[in-house]
């Protein structure tokens, strides 16, 4: 039981450093976006029709900023975004946009591949990468020019509120990127400081990318995110930016929704194993009835477990993101994320985009035979 003690009580340490960190993130107030005009290329890699697609990729067209431009990627023009993305350009014809055709990309990471054809295109020196499921508001481009006007700043990532689709499972998962994921991250930002990036969005100086040997020296990593932010953390300053943009969940059914999680869980084991054991103590309340099923005795901690998980919950989502937490579905998502952080720890092979790939021990993947 002392051992049972001991965890718990590391339940509760993690709980109050996640919220001594959401509370350090509340006071990096955004910058008063300047009269900035240094130039941004937006670079959009695609692949098939995403729910809500149009309006996310609308909402960088109709940004309140002079220079900019943004280049789109797809393997084949019978991709179902192209007619999107066409539509968008007639309407837009004073945006500068392009849209390029990669072809078979020849190593397996074709978002990588996507945006290194995109960047030899880039006429900017500052590179925004956004995923096809973000949307922005209008002053995007201007607060992070705003950023970029300190000389120091090689890379910055930014945060999300994640919006769900009409699913149960789009639900849960906004739940658990909304409280579980931001927690860590805000507690890895105050530990350690900046040393990765997260994928929705990143921004950085071309010079900063190309001081790493290009986007390629990503290209055989399934978090291609976390790796970026790490080997730049080398070489220039990488902060973790107060915008916070949307990800859009799509709805999709159980079995993809699943096999994204687990794709999720098993990249962050490959590219941090100890950190990945570390998770345990993320999960209070699973860990808390497992425990106290064991040891009855300890009930009465759970009162202390739940209080302290509902503060980090609600400061991480309401207080920071903006996102209401739905109290109802909390505990569901507790227990689900914890069986998805035990099953990242068996097998090696993922499912993305209809495609399957196995992880290597250091992170890297190559696609199944």
């Amino acid at each position: 039981m002392y051992i049972a003690s001991l965890v718990l009580l590391g339940c509760w340490v993690y709980c109050l450093l996640a919220i001594a960190a959401a509370v350090r993130h509340t006071k990096q107030t955004r910058q008063k976006s300047l009269d900035a005009c240094v130039p941004i290329s937006i670079l959009k890699p695609l692949s098939g029709l995403d729910e809500g697609l149009e309006q996310n990729l609308r909402s960088y067209f109709e940004q309140d900023y002079r220079n900019f431009e943004i280049l789109f990627a797809v393997r084949w023009e019978s991709d179902p975004a192209v007619p999107v993305v066409r539509k968008l350009m007639a309407e837009y014809s004073a945006v500068g946009s392009k849209l390029i055709f990669t072809g078979e990309p020849p190593y397996a990471h074709a978002k990588v591949f996507s945006l290194k054809c995109m960047l030899d295109e880039a006429r900017h020196e500052l590179i925004a990468m956004a995923d096809s499921d973000v949307r922005v508001a209008r002053d995007f481009c201007s607060s992070l020019a705003t950023e970029f006007q300190d000389e120091r700043l090689g890379l910055v990532t930014c945060p999300y509120r994640a919006l769900a689709g009409d699913s149960i499972w789009s639900r849960l998962e906004a739940v658990g990127m909304n409280t579980d994921f931001h927690a860590g991250l805000f507690t890895a930002v105050m530990m350690e400081g900046t040393k990765f990036a997260v994928g929705p969005t990143i921004v950085a100086r071309r010079s900063a990318l190309e001081s790493l040997g290009g986007i390629e020296r990503v290209k055989d990593y399934l978090a291609e995110d976390y790796m970026l932010g790490r080997l730049a953390s080398d070489h220039v300053d990488v902060r973790l930016s107060p915008y916070i943009v949307e990800h859009r969940i799509g709805s999709e059914p159980v079995t993809k929704n699943f096999a994204h999680r687990l794709r999720w869980a098993r990249s962050s084991r490959r590219s941090r194993p100890a950190g990945y054991v570390g998770q345990f103590f993320t999960h209070p309340i699973p860990v808390g009835l497992l425990i106290t099923l064991l040891w009855p005795s300890l009930w009465p901690f759970m009162a202390l477990t739940i209080a302290l998980r509902a503060a980090a919950a609600w400061i991480v989502s309401k207080r920071i993101l903006g996102v209401s937490v739905p109290w109802a579905l909390l505990p569901l998502q507790d227990m689900l994320g914890f069986a998805f952080w035990i099953a990242g720890f068996f097998g090696n092979s993922i499912q993305w985009r209809g495609r399957r790939y196995l992880l290597n021990r250091d992170g890297t993947m190559e696609l199944a035979s």
